[in-house]
């Protein structure tokens, strides 16, 4: 069932030629991360913010569930929705508590399931409560910050949350390790998610499935895999770097390519991946160790091995269970 769907949704700026978005219609399944991806000024952006009704479109309809969002007051629903943004935007003259409390303080939760909230997103975000919960924004890291922002997007457990290019002013390191997260974050608890990215590589990380939009219409929605491999013109394929055989390999998970483990066989130290990373994670590993055989693991436990062999064969088949 879809959590969000655009029905021929149009909007143009006052003092504009062309429309920002032009009858765009698409449904969001429940608990599906959709990255929208596109240039500068193709309407990413634009497109998020009608959803909690930041901005009203001219013609065409948005429903969250069964429900017109028009329907909603606007304040009503934005409470329903996390909405995180680039840098944070977390209040200064609060500390790290009160602003994750603010939302849930709105809907009138009591101090105490205020206090044991904070302190599970705290944990959940990978920073410590008694660490950090009484620092102010100031005293934070960029990475910080943001961890602490989607906290704070979280706070009121909704189910949507909106996500605005949150990683696209901290340095690539960073970058990474809260993709990694957020990642990990959504195995976890399963949102339906909105991300806005100019970045490819993050797209094709993250997603489910992938928006692209040009000149503010949709030109392809499909899974990270068929665009990279079937994308639908020359603005996609140019956009993806469709020819990259190595990006390819980001899209295929180590279990569909991993093999039984071999009798009196022994893990290495520094030779092991997870089950859910991806051939290009596993390739750059076994180039970095000279390991002749990587160890496969599921929650600590071995349960295959992958060579380079099978990388290669894998790529050949291009499996589609990524």
């Amino acid at each position: 069932m879809s959590k969000i769907r655009f029905e021929q949704v149009s909007l143009q700026f006052q003092g504009t030629t062309h429309p920002a978005i032009n009858h765009c219609s698409c449904e969001i399944d429940s608990a599906e991360l959709v990255v929208i991806l596109g240039p500068s000024g193709c309407g990413k952006t634009t497109l998020l913010k009608m959803v909690n009704r930041l901005y009203e479109p001219d013609s065409g309809k948005i429903y969250l569930g069964n429900t017109e969002i028009r329907q909603i007051s606007a304040t009503q629903l934005r409470r329903q929705m996390g909405y995180v943004i680039q840098k944070s935007g977390l209040f200064p003259h609060m500390s790290v508590a009160e602003n994750i409390a603010v939302v849930p303080k709105l809907l009138g939760w009591s101090r105490g399931k205020i206090q044991s909230r904070i302190d599970e997103l705290l944990e959940l975000v990978k920073l410590s409560p008694t660490e950090y919960r009484h620092r102010y924004p100031s005293q934070l890291s960029g990475g910080q910050q943001q961890r602490v922002g989607i906290a704070r997007a979280l706070a009121g457990n909704p189910e949507v949350m909106l996500m605005d290019e949150p990683f696209g002013a901290i340095d690539a390191i960073t970058r990474e390790s809260l993709q990694e997260e957020l990642s990990r974050l959504q195995r976890q608890v399963n949102k339906t998610i909105l991300f806005v990215s100019h970045d490819v590589e993050e797209a094709l990380h993250l997603a489910d499935r992938i928006l692209i939009l040009q000149q503010g219409e949709i030109v392809q929605f499909d899974t990270p895999y068929n665009i990279l491999t079937q994308p639908k013109n020359e603005f996609v394929h140019n956009l993806v770097g469709a020819d990259d055989q190595v990006r390819q390999l980001s899209l295929l998970r180590v279990e569909t390519a991993m093999s039984p483990i071999p009798p009196n066989h022994q893990p290495c130290e520094g030779q092991t991946i997870a089950r859910y990373e991806n051939l290009r994670q596993a390739l750059s590993l076994i180039l970095a160790t000279g390991a002749s055989m990587l160890t496969v693991l599921d929650d600590g436990k071995a349960v295959g091995v992958l060579t380079l062999e099978s990388i290669r064969d894998a790529a050949k088949t291009g499996s589609k269970s990524a």
